[in-house]
């Protein structure tokens, strides 16, 4: 079993384009600096308005997401977060790889 983390963000399409280089700076980084990382996925939804930016991650247990969380790429990509309005983050079990 994995753990997953589903963070959400609501961007302004003003905003997007910086997001998202600091959003897959951090993911590229997860992938290859973490060892527990299996899995980063940047999703985006737009439509009017806002866009809504869907993060995807896969940990091989919720330590590892633990050692995400004291990164340098994840100290860096919490800049970026006066960019968006940061909603409730999810976590769940992954039971099927």
């Amino acid at each position: 079993m994995s753990f997953v983390v589903l963070p959400e963000f609501h961007v302004a399409p003003d905003k997007l384009t910086a997001f998202l280089a600091a959003a897959r700076a951090d993911a590229e980084a997860s992938l290859a600096d973490e060892p527990g990382c299996l899995q980063f996925d940047v999703v985006v939804q737009q439509g009017e308005g806002v866009a809504r930016v869907l993060f995807y991650e896969v940990y091989t247990d919720r330590a590892a997401f633990d050692a995400h969380l004291q990164t340098p790429h994840l100290a860096a990509f919490r800049d970026a977060l006066v960019l968006c309005d940061e909603q409730p983050v999810r976590f769940l079990d992954r039971v099927v790889p």
